[in-house]
């Protein structure tokens, strides 16, 4: 069964890629060369549609239909509208974060999904934070979106990062027997191996090379989030809130830390600049393949964290506030970047 999934969707993607392609080069939905873009030529901003129709397609053999899943593609398919209205006409961020938070209100209010329950977080029981769950998931919907979205700056790490934390969710969903999650998990997984294939291996030189966009980055937030919150609130739950964390710890804590920053220096928390975790590595000498694969390593060690801490029963107290010390002394590496980068280069 996981194979079969597994090959129908990477199958399924890479035919979409390859269709999607030419007619994105037609209809002018491409990634141009700027100031803050310095690739060369227009590049197709197909992969996140294309990963779209994908799950698409594989849901409707492989998964059970439920009103959760039927909501979840609907949730799928304005977040793809939305970002590839932005991939083509570059709307606002205010608007793109109205949107976001209309389409989360579906999970909430149409799937009666939210965070209600916080897990035994202090050790003094579980915390129930009853009304103020709605808003609290609001938030976490939007901020798991924007988080993955601001790290599709080089290539194939948005991917990367979404493929380690698809993975992850995998293993969680497979140790709980919750098939349905598992699949949608997998296909993403597969959908993904396609799509980087096309952005940073062999098929780029093949077929021509592919971007994520917008549409890709933020379905890719939106999943995740879908599926952290069902499997922490679904029931008995698949696996505890605060393994959420660690399973996208990289782009959480580098969107906090970015924004944190843009405060400090007096800037909009939304504002664009290049001073994201790939920029940092890139400013210390590695390359952009070389980001790409230590940052990758970097969310698969922290997401081992997530994983071991679930399957050994570590303390949800010990694994917040480890969450927490680990965010802390990022945020004050971020601050004095300059002074340890002059010091690498010594």
């Amino acid at each position: 069964m996981v194979s079969v999934v597994f090959l129908s969707s990477f199958a399924v993607a890479f035919a979409c890629i390859a269709i999607l392609r030419p007619i994105a080069e037609n209809i002018g939905l491409v990634d141009k060369p700027s100031e803050r873009k310095q690739h060369v030529g227009h590049i197709p901003l197909i992969g996140g549609i294309s990963i779209y129709f994908t799950i698409l397609i594989i849901t409707q053999f492989f998964i059970q239909e439920t009103l959760a899943v039927n909501l979840y593609l609907i949730s799928c398919s304005f977040m793809v509208l939305i970002g590839a209205l932005d991939d083509y006409y570059d709307i606002s961020a205010r608007f793109r974060l109205v949107a976001q938070l209309l389409i989360a209100s579906i999970m909430i209010w149409g799937a009666g999904y939210a965070l209600y329950d916080l897990g035994d977080l202090f050790g003094l029981g579980r915390v129930n934070i009853g009304l103020l769950a709605l808003p609290v998931t609001l938030l976490a919907v939007a901020t798991a979106i924007n988080a993955f979205n601001m790290t599709d700056g080089i290539d194939g790490l948005v991917g990367v990062l979404a493929t380690v934390s698809f993975g992850s969710l995998c293993v969680l969903f497979y140790w709980a027997e919750n098939q349905n999650l598992f699949v949608i998990a997998a296909t993403f997984v597969a959908a993904l191996t396609a799509f980087l294939l096309f952005n940073l291996g062999g098929l780029r030189r093949l077929f021509g090379k592919v971007f994520m966009g917008d549409a890709g980055s933020m379905m890719l937030g939106l999943t995740i989030v879908w599926l952290l919150v069902i499997g922490t609130q679904d029931g008995e739950g698949s696996f505890r809130p605060v393994t959420a964390l660690w399973i996208i710890a990289v782009p959480l804590i580098d969107m906090f830390a970015v924004m944190h920053r843009r405060v400090r220096k007096g800037k909009s928390p939304l504002s664009a600049d290049r001073d994201h975790i790939h920029h940092i590595f890139m400013r210390f000498g590695f390359s952009s393949r070389q980001a790409c694969a230590l940052i990758g390593l970097i969310s698969v060690a922290l997401a081992g964290v997530g994983l071991a801490g679930e399957y050994f029963s570590v303390p949800e107290p010990v694994m917040l506030f480890s969450f927490i010390g680990l965010f802390l002394a990022y945020d004050y590496a971020f601050l004095h970047v300059w002074r340890f980068s002059k010091w690498m280069r010594g």
